[in-house]
């Protein structure tokens, strides 16, 4: 059973930092891309960070460069999401994605978690 669950989400000032975490299983987490998306209210859902499976590229939404960083553990099948100098707009909920193509069966994987909520609020 593939299960992928968000922790580390809550509630902190603006300027303040939060790490959420993924902590995949059922699959095979090492040959997956991650992905990091957030959902605010009445918004659609965007991605905001992305690491290959390896973990030796990642891209980042224009919006978290320099603040936002995502790492993934291969050996704990765990992938994070470092979340610095948050701001009120960084308000969401924040769903981890793993894509992973087989080629056994050539097909494409996809899995969500469950999603975990960041507000940022003084």
């Amino acid at each position: 059973q593939v299960q992928l669950v968000e922790s580390g989400g809550g509630l902190v000032q603006p300027g303040e930092s939060l790490r959420l975490s993924c902590a995949a299983s059922g699959f095979t987490f090492s040959g997956y891309t991650m992905r990091w998306y957030r959902q605010a209210a009445g918004k659609e859902r965007e991605l905001v960070a992305a690491i290959s499976s390896t973990g030796g590229s990642t891209n980042y939404a224009d919006s978290v460069k320099g603040r936002f960083a995502i790492s993934r553990d291969n050996a704990k099948n765990t992938v994070y999401l470092q979340m610095n100098s948050l701001k009120p707009e960084d308000t969401a909920v924040y769903y981890c994605n793993a894509v992973g193509f087989s080629s056994s069966d050539l097909r494409t994987y996809n899995y969500w978690g469950q999603g975990t909520q960041v507000t940022v609020s003084s």
